[in-house]
């Protein structure tokens, strides 16, 4: 008597496979044969060719297996029968439950992407007039045959900044752009081959609180080159001078951790020194001659959430901000007095950034969006969309010197340099999947690009992107910048301030 190797039962019509042996039901292992082409037992290679019929009686009755002469036997086939389809059943259940999810999460993709396609044509429809404009002061010819639809002049009358602010905002601008325009390399500034052979070269430790320890931000000082300002998660900021090792100031008043500072240097007047954090608050401290102490002169409560941006405008007499509140604010650092506060947008801003010339001002979102505004009229004149569509969030921007391009994260794992001329990303350079991204810097020279993260710092050729050096020996690098001419750049990890340089 014959048994099928698949069913274990008699076979109506026996086959014998010439590869291995075995006895199979014809209908059965043509089946296997056709959805597997393999032998179903040893899985060897095997067509139909290879099967042989077994001669056997036709009038020949199957006879009927042992487990089904008793009705003991057939209440345990019954159950077993039984528990398979239960457990079948369960089966099914998750599968239903993870199809539901999968769909679910597919309509919220849909809803969230059909959302952003119409703001996206929202802003592009408000923006070609702006677009246009920033695209001639940056050299580059607007295309005539574009239609351009004029927005409400009443609305823009509203909307924009005071006639003599702007004035002086084109005035540095042409000033500024006359001479980047021809400006070289500027002699003197560190090479990518002197770059390479950096290494520490002095430590400041134990700035700030222990308790929360750690600085978030730094700024140097272009009038003191020894002098350096922090800001911690103490809510605290520093002004320490490299050249005594000494604290200058410890100026209090934020309750929350700081998220930027920044030096207002100009000829003629007094230093300021500017912070913005996030209890929501900016502040600003400037040195009273008399006493020769930093005492407070404002504090900027325009906003409503997390101040996560702060820079000044070159005319140094302009303070931008940025905040998780979806708006971004314009101050007068003469008079101390609120300028213009943008529209709420759809989603709030992480990051900001001025160009060299200080007529446009860059965003980033949660969402991996960069929006540029233009600085006069406050319109909205491109959107940076990265193509990775995984969601991060644009936590740092910065202009390169020239001002044609952009560096900014565009991935989880990576940053990209956008070419404002042709409003795309020109170069992605790749960081590992563990490195995370705190801060990204160009240097004065345009040569160089640094990233900071949870790995250390790491310096950039700019066009090249060849990795010129690593810094790890801090750990986590949550600001960088670089010192006069490059020679030096600075970063903050924990409560120490690490200066990276030539070796000595």
């Amino acid at each position: 008597m014959f048994f099928c190797a698949i069913s274990g039962e008699p076979p109506q019509d026996p086959v014998v496979s010439t590869k291995s042996g075995h006895v199979y039901e014809r209908r059965l292992v043509q089946k296997y044969i056709t959805e597997n082409g393999t032998d179903p037992v040893t899985g060897e290679k095997l067509e139909e060719s290879d099967l042989v019929s077994v001669k056997a009686s036709p009038s020949a009755a199957a006879p009927r297996p042992p487990t089904h002469s008793s009705i003991p036997a057939l209440l345990t086939a019954l159950q077993n029968e039984w528990d398979t389809l239960v457990l079948e059943t369960f089966t099914l259940k998750q599968q239903y439950n993870s199809t539901r999810q999968e769909l679910s999460y597919a309509l919220y993709s849909q809803d969230a992407a059909s959302r952003v396609i119409a703001r996206l044509m929202r802003e592009r429809d408000a923006a070609r007039e702006a677009l246009a404009n920033v695209q001639a002061s940056m050299g580059i010819s607007a295309n005539p045959s574009a239609d351009v639809e004029m927005s409400d002049p009443t609305v823009s009358a509203e909307n924009a900044l005071p006639d003599k602010v702007i004035a002086e905002i084109d005035e540095t601008h042409q000033t500024l752009s006359a001479v980047r325009k021809k400006r070289k390399v500027p002699p003197g500034y560190a090479t990518p081959a002197q770059v390479k052979t950096y290494a520490s070269k002095h430590t400041v430790p134990s700035l700030h609180s222990a308790s929360p320890a750690g600085i978030t931000s730094i700024a140097l000082s272009s009038a003191n080159p020894t002098q350096f300002l922090t800001g911690g998660n103490d809510g605290i900021v520093q002004l320490y001078d490299r050249g005594t090792d000494k604290v200058l100031a410890s100026l209090k008043g934020h309750s929350k951790k700081i998220n930027h500072v920044a030096f207002r240097e100009r000829d003629g007047q007094s230093t300021l020194l500017l912070s913005a954090g996030a209890d929501k608050l900016a502040r600003v401290w400037s040195l009273d001659s008399a006493s020769g102490e930093f005492r407070p002169r404002t504090i900027i409560k325009t906003h409503k959430s997390d101040v996560t941006g702060l820079a000044v405008h070159p005319t140094s007499t302009l303070v931008f901000l940025a905040s998780q509140d979806k708006t971004y604010s314009i101050h007068d650092l003469n008079e101390f007095s609120q300028l213009y506060r943008s529209t709420a947008a759809e989603e709030p801003y992480s990051s900001l950034a001025l160009h060299p010339d200080g007529t446009i001002l860059a965003v980033g979102t949660p969402s991996s969006t960069i929006h540029i505004y233009d600085v006069r009229s406050g319109d909205i004149a491109a959107t940076l969309v990265p193509p990775d569509n995984s969601p991060f969030t644009v936590n740092s921007l910065s202009f390169s010197e020239n001002g044609y391009h952009l560096l900014a994260p565009n991935s989880l794992s990576s940053v990209g340099i956008w070419d404002l001329r042709k409003q795309k990303l020109g170069h992605s350079i790749p960081l590992g999947d563990g490195f995370k991204v705190n801060k990204v810097v160009y240097d004065y020279s345009a040569q160089l690009l640094g990233v900071a993260g949870n790995e250390g710092a790491r310096i950039f050729a700019h066009k090249t992107w060849e990795e010129l050096v690593h810094f790890e020996d801090g750990g986590e690098v949550s600001d960088l910048k670089f010192g006069p001419e490059s020679k030096e750049v600075w970063g903050t990890t924990g409560r120490e301030v690490r200066i990276w340089g030539l070796p000595e």
